[in-house]
């Protein structure tokens, strides 16, 4: 919901069919009607006016009273893979960055989950300006409908990597994998989404407690306590042993294998001895590895490791009997990482008119 100079505007994207009948009987429209509006929607069309089963006084209800968050495209970037990253301008002003894969399955999307970020880590250039706002479940539904009708295709895999920490954002997350896999959402089954978090523990438990089936992924990067704290001030609060405590308590509820993000960083944590730490810290977790060669940011002191050492990373892990995959590298032509592109376009002089309009 949105409320601009008093005037309570409702986002059609946040609402569930029961929460738009809802509204839309408080305002004196049939109920029945809330189904015909969300279909429309999800079929990309928003404007009420094409909306052609609704009656003349329901269509003007939604055109004074309602928006639809489908960001607005300020720039577009495609790589020579394909790869195409968004920066979009939402409803307030405010930017916001996801990117589009293809693969031989089909369309992949990573999109933000918050304006900015307040995590700090190091080598990620969407904290820089800290955490502005929350996204709304709309929102994020949204960057979907966009990348979709961007490419013409649906989108069969999400991940929530892109912007901001989706466990800071905890209750408008639980709202988006609930509408983006309903039926009369967008239908994306959940084991095809995935949900990135920097390790905040708490929020990992309540997590678990949502009994979903959405793939959990940990941006570790560190093996110890004191290096992880270097890069990643969330391990200032929650140290390795309360993160794994956490861990263990998903694995045990759920059933369900946890992904390992670590970014090699060239002279920090690309050494064997680092690969036989993290077969050690990882042992008796269901796990697999993604090794990401560092995307290098401007104004970073971090530096991409030579491919000789990540391959020999992935080979020990491997010896050690940890399954890994060193991630495929897409768009790292267009600052394809988080807060990238965004940095870059307000750098050469672009805009971010955000104000405090929600």
């Amino acid at each position: 919901m949105h409320v601009w100079m008093a005037i309570v505007v409702y986002n059609l994207l946040d609402q569930s069919p029961e929460e738009l009948k809802k509204i839309m009987t408080a305002h004196g429209e049939s109920g029945f009607r809330a189904n015909q509006v969300l279909n429309w929607i999800y079929q990309g069309v928003y404007n009420p006016e094409h909306m052609t089963n609704l009656p003349a006084a329901t269509r003007r209800f939604l055109k004074e009273e309602t928006v639809c968050s489908v960001p607005g495209l300020e720039k577009l970037s495609t790589s020579k893979d394909g790869t195409k990253k968004a920066l979009f301008r939402l409803l307030d002003g405010q930017l916001i960055e996801a990117v589009l894969m293809k693969y031989e399955h089909g369309y992949s999307v990573c999109i933000s989950t918050q304006v900015g970020c307040r995590m700090g880590c190091r080598f990620c250039a969407s904290t820089r300006g800290g955490l502005i706002r929350n996204l709304t479940s709309g929102e994020m539904i949204g960057q979907i409908l966009a990348l979709s009708s961007l490419c013409g295709h649906r989108i069969s895999n999400v991940v929530l990597m892109g912007s901001g920490e989706p466990l800071d954002n905890f209750e408008e997350v639980r709202r988006f994998l609930e509408h983006v896999s309903a039926p009369w959402g967008l239908g994306i089954g959940q084991r095809h989404i995935t949900l990135s978090t920097c390790g905040v523990a708490p929020m990992i438990r309540a997590f678990a407690d949502l009994d979903n089936q959405v793939t959990l992924a940990i941006s570790l990067h560190q093996t110890t306590d004191a290096k992880r704290r270097e890069l990643m001030p969330i391990a200032q609060r929650y140290d390795l042993q309360e993160l794994f405590d956490s861990l263990n308590y998903y694995q045990q509820k759920t059933g369900r294998r946890i992904s390992f993000e670590f970014a090699l960083l060239r002279d920090v944590n690309d050494s064997l001895e680092e690969a036989r730490a993290l077969a050690i810290l990882l042992r008796g977790l269901k796990s697999h590895v993604n090794l990401i060669p560092l995307n290098e940011i401007e104004q970073g002191v971090f530096r991409r490791p030579d491919p000789a050492k990540v391959r020999a990373f992935q080979k020990e892990l491997d010896r050690l009997g940890i399954e890994t995959t060193i991630r495929r590298e897409m768009g790292s032509d267009i600052d394809a990482a988080c807060g990238q592109l965004k940095r870059s376009y307000l750098d050469q002089g672009g805009t971010d008119h955000g104000g405090n309009d929600q």
